[in-house]
């Protein structure tokens, strides 16, 4: 009966198929629903995504299937009755968004907040299986998003960036402008051993690799005034630095706490900012060994960028830590004892700052960077209570306390 529509048309779609379901988070699973509830629960939320449509619309076709007391699962065809094709395209933020909903009404515990549109591009299968074969341990794009994010940090200008890029022995590939003779537009890196089947270097865009890696955006985060004077580099310089860092890492953790409901925008300057610090912090103490501290830097990252990669005016506290990102990174590699304890000491700040930075995006209500601020803040001071830092191992997030009604969906399934 769900596939009658798609065979009366001529041409039906080879991916006609579209599946969710709808689940109790174990907190709620003492509770028990009748079939008649669950019934309600679903079509409230497909109405919201758009699945079920008004009774004189009769739209799609869809069924509810109940496996257990915990969960059911939902099935749709995506030609309407009349013939027509509805793609539900962008359903998954609607369908989180609907469940969100629905579990608020009927009092349930909600684990899966609604997309806040600052995460990355997940690699594609094809990227993975790639990776999986050649035995490595990130993709490329993950390896390269890293590099150039560590080029970021320590660059004042556009040239200095492209030449920590060529310096990090990453490819370079820069795009002109059609109209304006000399004027750089955009930029593309690759990795020397990713290659094509044809012997071709595989390029990403920084768009690609993240929103905010797009050169545009890069050009207003170096908007900052940097000094380019770098000073006789030894171990107490490099300890006079870290030291200067952590109090300007304190002083962004109060205003960050201090501006999440008045001023946000100020609030997302310096937490941009701390981000670009945090890397070049990480590639001082590990190099380019994707160690734990990188791993922190990361997770930092996810909870500090904006909406759809947005870069919002400069602040003075931005300019600050900025100009700290700079000089860390300027400064060269963790050598000593004293240089690793104003490290630690760092790292302590950071963990302050990510406190905040939680206090920010729950304000916000943007939970995922909630979550990303609680485990950054967590693992920040794992590290700094760990004396020598060990390498290799993993560093395992900590958990979001409460989830709730969750919803998953593998939509547009080939049969």
């Amino acid at each position: 009966m769900l596939e009658e529509p798609v065979r009366r048309i001529e041409r039906p779609p080879k991916r006609y198929v579209w599946h969710t379901s709808m689940r109790l988070a174990p907190e709620d699973r003492d509770r028990t629903f009748s079939d008649e509830a669950w019934g309600h629960m679903a079509r409230e939320m497909l109405r919201e995504v758009g699945v079920a449509t008004p009774a004189d619309d009769d739209g799609l076709r869809w069924v509810v299937v109940r496996h257990g007391d915990d969960h059911v699962h939902i099935v749709a065809t995506l030609v309407r009755e009349d013939g027509r094709i509805s793609w539900l395209r962008n359903d998954y933020p609607r369908t989180v968004a609907a469940t969100y909903d629905v579990a608020r009404r009927y009092g349930l515990r909600r684990a899966v907040a609604p997309a806040d549109r600052t995460a990355h591009r997940r690699p594609s299968a094809a990227e993975l299986n790639k990776s999986a074969r050649r035995g490595r341990r990130e993709t490329p794009r993950d390896e390269l998003r890293r590099r150039v994010r560590t080029a970021v940090a320590g660059a004042a200008t556009e040239t200095e960036f492209f030449d920590r890029l060529r310096g990090a022995g990453l490819l370079l590939r820069l795009r002109h402008s059609t109209t304006a003779s000399g004027q750089v537009t955009g930029y593309a890196v690759a990795l020397p051993a990713d290659l094509t089947a044809d012997g071709m270097p595989v390029y990403y865009g920084g768009g690609k690799l993240a929103a905010d890696l797009a050169l545009p955006k890069l050009r207003r985060r170096w908007a900052s005034p940097a000094s380019t004077d770098v000073p006789p580099v030894g171990r107490a310089e490099r300890t006079a630095a870290l030291a200067d860092a952590a109090r300007v890492t304190r002083a962004a953790a109060d205003e960050i706490r201090q501006a999440a409901y008045a001023d946000p925008a100020r609030a997302q300057a310096a937490a941009l900012a701390a981000s670009d610090l945090l890397t070049a912090l990480a590639y001082a103490v590990e190099g380019d060994r994707r160690g734990n501290l990188t791993l922190v830097a990361e997770t930092f990252d996810r909870a500090a960028r904006d909406i759809r990669g947005r870069v919002v005016r400069h602040t003075g506290r931005s300019y600050e830590l900025r100009a700290m990102s700079r000089l860390v990174a300027l400064m060269g590699r963790v050598s000593g004892d004293d240089d690793m304890l104003a490290a630690l000491a760092l790292m302590m700040d950071f963990a302050r700052l990510a406190d905040a930075m939680e206090h920010l995006r729950d304000a916000q209500r943007r939970l995922h960077q909630a979550q990303a601020a609680r485990s950054a803040t967590v693992a920040l001071r794992e590290l700094a209570d760990r004396p020598g830092m060990p390498a290799g191992s993993s560093l395992t997030p900590t958990p979001a306390t409460g989830p709730s009604m969750a919803t998953t969906r593998r939509t547009d399934v080939s049969r």
